[in-house]
């Protein structure tokens, strides 16, 4: 009897799959600024002063200071930092932060042992995590002398979502780069078909490009009013440095990389007279949100002109605030900006005044 020779294999390779884990996260850094710190101190063993709110990966936190120390009868007190949950959508959110000192320039000073933490919180609202000694209070008294009393705590906070697999079987698609091609444009000069002499410096660019971004040369090249093409277009009262960024704002929707680094109070100044006079909006409450962060007894007078001049409400008001909330009104009156303010605005003195009372009254 024939047998039958034909056989199924026992060890077939069909082929192979692959999964890849994504494990996706949101990183942001808050500054808290605190001033007048010797006013703080004797608050109390466990009592805090806190930052306003602010969102990172869907929660809501903030930085807890306490002068005076988280633990009692320490035999060198120290000045404790905290991080604190106080709304999350579900339990588990996984962080991991890093805690540092900045001097009054925006200098990372100090970054204590231990300042990078990890913590899993697992319910969704008013836990915390930190630093009992973030900083020897000796040390700080010292820091303080230097740095007019104040303070500034910087958090770096990453936010862990949760992982996700996912078979490899989809095409990688690259983010888009359209920002690098207008700026590519905007540095070959390619195309140009306007130049701009800024005191001696010529800009090349693009007539639709900018027209396209801003109402003041949409008006100007394209409007019922638009000028005949000239080889140069003369800009006075604007510095070349300050022009320069304003084009690439509007090549690229983003500022030179030095400027995220920026302290200089004039520089953001100029910039934003310059972003409102083109219409700029955007470009004109960054300047907006950076002169809010640097405003200080030196430079509270002048930044109030300039909020009134070009109708920045919300940096008239945070300049209003600096000076009622604060008890600084003397030292500001005492600065050459504020007697400026008053010769060229007489009324102003009424409306710091009237600020001053409502915040007493809330008191």
């Amino acid at each position: 009897m024939a047998s039958n020779s034909s056989s199924s294999p026992s060890n077939l390779f069909l082929g192979e799959t692959s999964s890849t884990c994504l494990t996706h996260s949101v990183t942001v850094a808050h500054k808290f600024q605190v001033t007048d710190f010797s006013l703080l101190e004797g608050i109390g063993v466990g009592k805090h002063v806190s930052s306003t709110p602010f969102s990172v990966g869907g929660c809501d936190w903030s930085l807890n200071v306490y002068p005076d120390g988280t633990s009692a009868g320490e035999k060198i007190p120290h000045v404790s930092v905290y991080l604190c949950l106080l709304k999350g959508p579900t339990p588990g959110v996984r962080v991991k932060f890093r805690l540092g000192l900045l001097d009054k320039d925006g200098k990372l000073v100090l970054r204590p042992q231990g300042s990078a933490l990890s913590k899993t919180f697992l319910e969704s609202a008013g836990r915390d995590c930190g630093l009992d000694k973030f900083m020897r209070k000796p040390d700080l008294q010292e820091f303080l002398h230097r740095n007019n009393d104040c303070f500034t705590v910087r958090c770096a906070l990453t936010v862990i979502k949760e992982s996700q697999s996912s078979e490899d079987n989809k095409i990688a698609v690259p983010p888009s780069n359209l920002c690098q091609d207008y700026a590519a444009m905007l540095k070959k000069k390619e195309g140009a078909d306007v130049t701009f002499n800024v005191d001696g410096q010529l800009f090349p660019a693009h007539r639709c490009v900018l027209a396209a971004r801003s109402p003041f040369f949409q008006a100007e090249f394209f409007g019922p009013m638009k000028k005949k093409p000239a080889q140069d277009i003369m800009i006075g009262d604007i510095k070349p440095t300050i022009f320069e960024a304003l084009l690439q704002f509007m090549y690229t929707d983003s500022l030179p990389d030095d400027y995220n680094a920026e302290d200089n109070v004039t520089v953001w100044q100029h910039l934003l007279v310059a972003a409102d006079l083109y219409g700029l909006e955007r470009l004109r409450l960054i300047c907006e949100d950076k002169l809010c962060c640097s405003i200080n007894v030196q430079t509270v007078a002048s930044t109030f002109a300039l909020a009134e001049q070009h109708s920045c409400v919300q940096l008239k008001d945070k300049c209003l605030q600096f000076i009622a909330s604060r008890a600084v009104l003397g030292a500001v009156m005492e600065t050459d900006g504020f007697k400026d303010l008053v010769a060229s605005r007489p009324l102003v003195m009424k409306e710091i005044l009237d600020k001053v009372a409502v915040v007493k009254d809330d008191e």
